[in-house]
């Protein structure tokens, strides 16, 4: 155990809920000026908050093409970025996509999202991880319930709770194709999880999650309490999540697709520290640690360049 974690977990203690101990909005939500109050508190009392037509039509259609077009792209299929379905070789997710495509990265830099970011974490940041997230219909499977901070701090070293995930929806999200779940309040507890985590625990756990799930006595406890959401909406919306709100997705058996781009950005004051327990670190397309710099926001408003 490492001593002063204040959020320990995979240690050879059981299951246990920790009271979060960091804030979720930063400097009062005054760092920039992107959100209202009244969003500003809705995502300090949910863990969560969905923009409505962020991105119009056409920025949509140029941000799904280029997906698209990785996720057909020989060279990006042979890489390890990209990750393979459970039982199947359709690709599930794309990861540093905001390097491996020009338009993403001008997605990742867009004012839209960035200046959101920047308030609710309360300064600069840069972006921790990004991916494709690709759920196809009659055979997309599912994402189980899971914390992502409790894998960035065990298996990252990410220190605290100041990152903030963003997911820009690329195609309709509805009530059939698998939508985000989240749990709303579930990111004011920390769940320590059960289970010692093998080595390289990634090459497995980008595909199908065994280390770091929840039980299922927290589990009941957080979704009675809090409920569940689905974060359904048109194509072009955006869901801003906490690090660590407690979420999930069905499996996509419908025919429409579902498909969106997947950034975090983490504050530059809680760059990541060497992972918990002697584990090697991650690759670097799946935790950033070669470059901690600031991102400059895009002088263009569009992404459609």
């Amino acid at each position: 155990m490492t001593m002063g974690d204040l959020y320990v977990s995979r240690t050879d203690r059981g299951a246990a809920i920790i009271a979060r101990q960091d804030p979720v909005v930063y400097e009062g939500g005054t760092y920039a000026d992107a959100l209202d109050s009244e969003k500003i508190e809705s995502y300090n009392r949910d863990g969560f908050i969905m923009l409505d037509g962020v991105f119009d039509e056409t920025e949509v259609e140029g941000l799904l093409d280029e997906v698209k077009r990785m996720s057909l792209d020989d060279e990006i299929a042979g890489m390890d970025e990209a990750i393979r379905e459970p039982g199947s070789d359709a690709v599930r997710s794309i990861f540093r996509v905001h390097e491996l495509s020009d338009r993403i990265a001008a997605l990742a830099r867009d004012p839209r999202l960035l200046h959101v970011a920047r308030q609710i974490l309360g300064s600069e940041v840069y972006i921790h991880q990004s991916r494709a997230n690709m759920k196809p219909g009659f055979k997309g499977k599912e994402f189980y319930w899971h914390s992502d901070f409790e894998t960035w701090h065990v298996e990252d070293g990410m220190p605290n709770m100041r990152a903030v995930s963003c997911s820009v929806l690329l195609t309709d999200n509805n009530d059939c194709n698998g939508p985000l779940m989240l749990i709303p309040g579930s990111h004011m507890q920390f769940i320590s999880c059960q289970g010692e985590t093998p080595d390289e625990n990634y090459k497995k756990s980008l595909r199908a999650q065994e280390y770091g799930v929840p039980d299922p006595l927290s589990l009941q406890m957080l979704a009675d309490q809090g409920g569940i959401r689905q974060m359904t909406g048109k194509a072009g919306s955006v869901v801003f999540f906490d690090c660590n709100a407690m979420h999930g997705s069905t499996g996509n058996i419908s025919p429409w697709p579902r498909a969106n781009v997947f950034m975090v950005y983490n504050s530059v004051e809680n760059a990541l520290n060497p992972p918990k327990y002697g584990l090697k670190p991650r690759p670097e397309y799946i935790a950033t640690r070669k470059d901690f710099s600031p991102l400059e926001p895009a002088e263009s408003t569009s992404v459609v360049a």
